[in-house]
């Protein structure tokens, strides 16, 4: 099943199904309003809603509608939690290697994890604004999962079974900030402005075999003003989904809605590119001993698509988006 939201100037939108091949779309507000009051009533409404996707596939739904997603609010426009782990260790070990920095106690074994705001999540087609160039703005290129309610101290195999939609997303970076605010030992605040989705969130079952050991095992085309950055698989992630909420869930229960992100996608094999500048700079510093790729100026644009391993578009469609300049606000 695929779930998108249209912009309806409410907070949290109106629900609409899209057919499997992204052309057609149906509105769900006879089932429930909206995504969020999807995901908490799930139970109820799960199979209503899977009846009204095969009616749109077979023909049977009415007032079906082109799909636009340029329409489109983040599948939730807004959210309880945004977490995000990393999840891919060669990211963090390259980041080590290239900035001389000691590795995270216990990396390999214990997984990472930040609270990001989760009140203003960005649509696949807006522009995004930025404050200043010489903030570093980066993209990162993730998939993520959203979870029904979770009690605490859930096992892995238990989260598993909480896990309700996939979502790809762009999880926005200011480079030169976050690296004063990580010596701070507060975390991200500044540095990590509100997160992009790409315009569908999909049930696990929408891409088959993919859905490997609790990864999205698609690759993550990401590409800026046209030229390729990378194609990095989500297979490789070192914690699975599962892994990741049972972390989140040890000492509090996370409520429905919840988004764990994977954090940035990332291969060992460096044929398959890069999910965000900061490892290309890695990267570049490694081997050429400095680092040679800008990052993000006002007017640049960056795509990012999920495809099967077949080359075929993955599920969720693209996130499209230019980086402009953000007005100030002037204090009365």
């Amino acid at each position: 099943m695929k779930l998108a939201t249209y912009q309806n100037g409410s907070l949290d939108g109106r629900l609409v199904i899209v057919s499997r091949d992204q052309a057609r779309a149906v509105s769900a507000s006879a089932i429930v309003p909206d995504l969020a009051t999807a995901l908490r009533r799930w139970g109820e409404v799960e199979a209503p809603l899977r009846d009204l996707a095969d009616g749109l596939e077979t023909g049977a739904a009415s007032d079906v509608f082109a799909f636009d997603p340029a329409r489109c609010a983040a599948p939730l426009p807004r959210a309880p939690q945004w977490l995000d782990g990393s999840a891919f260790l060669n990211h963090g070990r390259l980041m080590d290697i290239a900035f001389s920095k000691p590795p995270i106690p216990d990396f390999e074994t214990i997984p990472v994890m930040y609270q990001g705001a989760s009140d203003d999540f960005l649509g696949p087609h807006v522009d995004v604004p930025f404050v200043s160039e010489a903030d570093g703005i980066d993209c990162e290129g993730e998939f993520g999962v959203i979870v029904d309610d979770v009690p605490m101290a859930v096992t892995a195999e238990q989260a598993a079974q909480r896990i309700r939609l996939l979502v790809q997303i762009n999880d926005w970076s200011l480079r030169a900030v976050g690296a004063r605010e990580v010596r701070t030992g507060f975390g991200f605040l500044q540095a990590k402005p509100s997160t992009s989705f790409a315009p569908i969130a999909v049930t696990p079952d929408e891409i088959g075999a993919a859905w490997q050991d609790g990864r999205v095992d698609l690759s993550l085309h990401i590409e800026r003003n046209g030229a390729r950055i990378g194609a990095a698989s989500g297979g490789e992630m070192a914690f699975s989904f599962p892994q990741l909420i049972a972390h989140a869930a040890r000492t509090r229960r996370l409520s429905a809605g919840t988004i764990i992100g994977s954090g940035t996608v990332s291969n060992a094999d460096r044929k398959a590119g890069s999910s965000c500048l900061a490892e290309v700079r890695a990267i570049e510093m490694i081997e050429l001993g400095e680092a040679r790729t800008a990052f993000l100026s006002f007017g640049e644009q960056v795509t990012m698509e999920a495809r099967f391993a077949d080359g075929r578009a993955g599920p969720f469609g693209r996130i499209h988006q230019q980086v402009v300049r953000a007005f100030r606000t002037t204090a009365a």
